[in-house]
């Protein structure tokens, strides 16, 4: 399997929760089940595979129960929440896609791995945290968290006060060799969920987890890089990047060159609260030796990997 084309997969919130009435436990597991039958046809079709995800919703309701249950237990601290979506979500993919691949008579195995992704404690995000995170609160509520446990929180857009934490750039994956072993003993790997469980190294070489959140597309992207993927795809909510989103002269793209790509970036085409990660990582990803990338839907990566929709970024 070691000479095999590999396919780094980041699925997205959509591939877990479709809709705010779809958001139990077995919403989610049914709907990576409908991600895992398309990525169970690039296995078919023989490529490695990696499969990152995101986490954010989950994170999200584990703090939350956190917050309903402060007077009984322990709060969560936030890299070990990571940590659990982790398991969580990638137990959820493991498992329908094992099943996906036995329905089809494939025999692959498949495995999780818990990621470490090594930030920069000198990294400017941990001086100015953004990333909002878990639930509202009360501007009093949000004041006593400040106080007792050292949170950043800020206002969000009328809708009450929430706990916004660091959101630095992903630099080392600590589990890498083990994900390179496996991929080329032809083992499946869905790794750096949600970005990876941050951690800093310190002085001795130490690594210790920190309160902060990576951005998952820049770490799939180191991911995809580092392992010198063949295809890069991002998967999302649209069937393709468009440019003038939502205006009446909104344009779909079906190819576009990096030059191109980071254009529409500076022209503000891509907000960076939606679409611009994604193309940021993509570019960072074809310029260092990445040959492609692909952004759709889940339930169109198999036809977008031959070419017959979703927008391919090239060098």
């Amino acid at each position: 399997m070691k000479n095999a084309p590999l396919v780094v997969i980041a699925i997205g919130g959509n591939s877990l929760i479709k809709d705010a009435k779809h958001m139990t436990v077995l919403d989610q597991y049914l709907a990576a089940g409908e991600t895992s039958h398309h990525i169970a046809a690039l296995v078919k079709d023989g490529y490695r595979v990696v499969v990152t995800h995101g986490n954010g919703p989950q994170v999200g309701f584990i703090l939350m129960r956190s917050e309903i249950a402060k007077t009984q237990l322990h709060q969560v601290p936030l890299e070990s929440c990571v940590a659990d979506t982790q398991g969580a979500i990638g137990y959820q993919v493991e498992q329908t896609l094992l099943n996906e691949l036995r329905r089809q008579g494939i025999r692959r195995d498949i495995v999780a791995v818990v990621t470490q992704v090594v930030v920069d404690a000198a990294d400017p995000a941990f001086t100015n945290p953004t990333k909002p995170i878990g639930p509202f609160f009360t501007k009093e509520d949000a004041e006593l968290h400040r106080e007792k446990d050292g949170w950043a929180v800020k206002e969000d857009a009328g809708r009450g006060w929430r706990r916004v934490v660091p959101s630095p750039k992903p630099l080392e994956i600590v589990e890498e060799r083990v994900i390179e072993a496996l991929l080329n003993s032809g083992v499946v790997v869905i790794a750096v969920g949600g970005g990876g469980i941050p951690v800093v190294r310190r002085v001795s070489g130490d690594l210790q987890g920190c309160a902060a959140v990576i951005d998952k597309d820049l770490a799939s992207c180191l991911l995809a890089k580092n392992l010198k993927a063949d295809i890069f795809v991002i998967s999302t909510g649209v069937d393709k990047v468009a440019i003038n989103f939502g205006k009446p002269d909104q344009r779909f793209i079906d190819k576009m060159t990096v030059a191109e790509a980071e254009r529409y970036l500076r022209e503000g085409q891509f907000p960076a609260g939606s679409m611009g990660p994604k193309i940021e990582a993509a570019i960072d990803y074809l310029k260092h030796g990445g040959k492609k990338v692909i952004i759709t839907q889940p339930h169109l990566i198999e036809d977008a990997i031959h070419g017959r929709t979703g927008t391919h970024i090239v060098p």
